[in-house]
């Protein structure tokens, strides 16, 4: 390069000056301070010397030749005294040239080999043109456009190990000189610009090449950042899923972490922590290892660490260094599995650090060498400042996971209902256009808006009282159990161990009798497991207790770890009870589908719950029209109706004897919903519509106005309701219901007591007519068919 402005592409025709350091030195010259007035007359009387120092030039042989007096000139902002310290350059701007510089900045460059080309790394080549038109913009024309960027140096040291340099730069020292042909610059167009970055060619229009004359020369005041960069590169590399897929990514990771240690030949693994399963798992990805697990796939924390290495790191959550493998290795004589693994791979020293935050564990952060002491628990404290951007990466790198398991099971498991269907595939098709276009695609809501929903349940009565029933029977017969068999106990040995355990087994079972607390299973089950089950065991070696004991073992359930007989006979109850009136609601459905498309879906509870929405914006035709709903309404009582008696017949066949009380709840108004993607389900929409969800949820545990009685009883259809209108229309259901023996004729209306922030609602009241067998003609009230059944 023999010109300055030799293939370079610029507004900018570069003229190294010292003018205005010169008019500086001149201002220094009126001094009262001697020796600074004979300082500056040095510099001044160098500098005319040479006009063209002053004028400004091109030409880089200049530099060459004018070495010494341009040093003179420069020696105040090169201070002789900080030059081993600082790290400073003098040059011209978007330019690689520097023409001078300190002794630390020349040491560092001749650090980084014969073959290194200096460069500013984050500047790409339109930047620069724009820059210089920023630059422009604001020294001739007042506009301040912020465009400010760091810029940095990458430059490795001597041991190969890259470092980040951020450069400053002070331009006191420039000028910048319209030539005739540079346009004049309005704001007209400033806002064009301002809105066309990337537009080249109109900044190009607006600032032709060498339309500025550029002259002085800017100081750069350089600073090592590699700790920060490092961070930063950390942070950058840890943001985007494809990034960590790509082949290069643990390459560069090396690097960064070389970088922020200080050393060249380290590697970094991760192995994830499975707290289920208290395992050690590898992380799936391109060049991704574990170093604790090496060529395993998992393998549990016991069988991976020793037991001071697995409590500092899953226990304190603390880095575990390890500076001299071998030596470690020796001392623990091959027995610990984290040095056996570590020296199989030529590894001698290893920090591992956890990636936890304040909840969880969730893996652990590998980082060895196979020099020996370089890793240790002193610069193990480095990784401090980047573990936050770490866990947050592998936080959401198992959110992402876990929503990736969640949409494999949706497919695979979970269907959208028929009526809808179309409405997803609709919005579906848009995310695969704006995806295809290069747009950012988004899943847009899916809402329903001017729907009717019904909402219906038969719901199992008393069903905690019988849960707490079977629990009592079974703990009472494994305590009297275990109460035999310590008594037999106290006979071979004497102990008064044995009598305590006696006397607290009593006291179980009097309370189990007398005063069972929602606590009691807990707290006995509590007592067999960490008192009773270790005496038992003991007893187990007894010649004449060994039978008892094992009959007793015999009879405890693995899973629940305690006797488990009528607690299976209730809990078989409710899934068959569940089973039957699912299976009969869904067939019903398809009827009526057939009838009038709408939403329909149902939850297993203690019993069974159904939501329904209909309305024109569901089946996406111009068909609606009230009578489909009245006609849904009619039909959804007929099946509670159907579903009383369809329980009843078979309640013979269950291992418990429960009853049912059904309910339906008419909510007048139409109303919105949308589809929460977070729970996979419709909810209402709006706070006036959250009422109808409030009701939902609370009005099975009604009472009536000035009583006792809770609104739902065995037997009974309730249907709830707060509208004139509604009770006229579900009174015509039911005399019509009534006409056809599905009702009795003992219907009332009932008024419910306030529930919180619902007031008004109102309920009838009507008993089913059972039929003793599927085609009987005869009927039966619900007293009428208990008789029935129990005879």
């Amino acid at each position: 390069m023999k010109d300055l402005n030799d293939n370079l592409e610029s507004p900018f025709k570069l003229l190294v000056s010292f003018n205005k350091l010169l008019k500086h030195y001149e201002a220094l010259a009126e001094s009262d301070d001697e020796f600074i007035v004979a300082k500056a007359r040095r510099v001044l009387k160098t500098a005319d010397a040479f006009p063209i120092l002053r004028d400004g030039f091109s030409d880089v042989s200049i530099l060459k030749e004018r070495e010494k007096e341009i040093g003179i000139i420069l020696q105040d902002s090169f201070s002789p005294v900080l030059t081993k310290n600082e790290i400073k350059t003098a040059s011209v701007p978007i330019h690689n040239l520097i023409f001078n510089s300190s002794e630390r900045f020349k040491n560092i460059i001749k650090e980084a080999g014969d073959d290194f080309q200096l460069k500013i790394k984050n500047m790409p080549e339109d930047d620069k043109y724009i820059i210089a038109c920023t630059i422009v913009l604001a020294f001739c024309y007042g506009f301040d456009i912020n465009f400010k960027r760091p810029f940095y140096y990458e430059i490795p040291n001597a041991k190969g190990i890259m470092q980040y340099y951020k450069i400053l730069y002070n331009a006191d020292f420039t000028e910048i000189i319209p030539t005739k042909n540079a346009p004049k610059i309005t704001q007209n167009d400033v806002d064009e610009l301002l809105d066309n970055f990337d537009n080249i060619e109109l900044w190009k229009e607006k600032f032709p090449k060498d339309s500025y004359t550029f002259k002085g020369f800017v100081i750069s005041n350089v600073f090592n950042v590699t700790d920060d960069q490092s961070i930063s590169n950390i942070k950058t590399a840890l943001i985007g899923e494809e990034k960590r897929q790509n082949e290069g990514f643990m390459n560069d990771f090396h690097k960064i972490f070389q970088s922020l240690l200080g050393l060249k030949n380290i590697k970094v693994g991760f192995s994830i922590y499975n707290e289920e399963e208290d395992r050690f798992e590898r992380v799936y990805g391109a060049e991704m290892n574990s170093f604790l697990l090496n060529d395993l796939e998992s393998n549990s924390c016991s069988g991976t660490l020793c037991s001071m290495s697995y409590r500092t790191l899953l226990k304190d959550k603390k880095f575990y260094s390890v500076s001299d493998v071998d030596k470690y290795y020796e001392l623990s004589k091959g027995k610990a599995p984290q040095y056996k693994t570590l020296k199989e791979q030529h590894i001698k020293s290893a920090i591992f650090a956890p990636i936890a935050n304040e909840k969880e564990l969730l893996g652990i952060l590998e980082i060895v060498s196979e020099e020996p002491k370089v890793l240790n628990s002193i610069n193990a404290n480095k990784l401090n400042d980047v573990m936050s951007f770490i866990v947050t990466a592998v936080e959401r790198s198992k959110n992402e996971e876990e929503n990736l398991i969640e949409a494999i099971i949706q497919t695979e498991c979970t269907s959208i209902h028929p009526s809808v269907h179309w409405r997803f595939k609709k919005e579906a098709k848009n995310f695969i256009k704006e995806q295809l276009k290069g747009n950012e695609p988004n899943f847009n809501k899916i809402a329903f808006e001017n729907i009717y929903p019904l909402f219906g349940q038969i719901d199992i009565k008393g069903s905690s009282e019988a849960r707490n029933s079977a629990t009592r029977k079974d703990l009472s017969i494994q305590l009297t159990a275990i109460k035999s068999i310590v008594t037999n106990a106290l006979q071979i040995e004497n102990l008064p161990i044995y009598e305590q355990f006696l006397y607290q087994i009593s006291t179980y079972l009097e309370g189990l009798e007398s005063n069972f607390q929602v606590d009691s299973e807990q707290q006995i089950s509590a007592f067999i497991k960490h008192d009773i089950d270790p005496v038992l065991n003991h007893l187990r070696v007894i010649g004449a207790l060994k039978d008892k004991v094992q009959n007793y073992f015999n009879s405890i359930d693995n899973k629940v770890e305690g006797l488990y007989l009528h607690r299976k006979n209730y809990d078989d109850t409710i899934a068959l009870i569940n089973k039957e009136m699912a299976a009969l609601l869904d067939k019903k459905q398809v009827d009526a589908q057939e009838m009038y498309p709408h939403y329909f879906e149902r939850f297993k509870t203690d019993g069974v719950e159904h939501n329904m929405y209909i309305g024109e914006s569901i089946t996406k035709e111009d068909s609606f029209n009230p009578i489909y709903l009245y006609n849904l309404r009619l039909w959804q009582l007929q099946v509670m109706v159907e579903m009383e008696n369809a329980f009843y017949l078979m309640q013979k066949s269950f291992p418990v004897s429960l009853d049912v009380a059904s309910m339906i709840l008419v909510f007048n108004q139409p109303l919105s919903i949308s589809f929460r993607m977070d729970e996979k389900q419709f909810d209402v929409d709006g706070t006036y519509n959250a009422r109808y969800e409030i009701v939902k949820k609370r009005v099975d545990k009604a009472y009536i106005k000035g009583t006792t009685e809770r609104v739902t009883q065995k037997g009974k259809i309730s249907i709830v309701y707060s509208q004139k209108q509604d009770e006229i229309e579900y009174l015509r259901y039911i005399k019509f219901l009534q006409s056809k023996k599905y009702l009795d004729d003992d219907m009332e209306i009932v008024e419910l007591q306030d529930l919180q922030a619902v007031t008004g609602l109102k309920a009838i009241r009507v008993s089913v007519l059972y039929h003793k067998e599927n085609n009987d003609k005869d009927f039966y009230t619900y007293d009428d068919l208990m008789k029935e059944i129990k005879v």
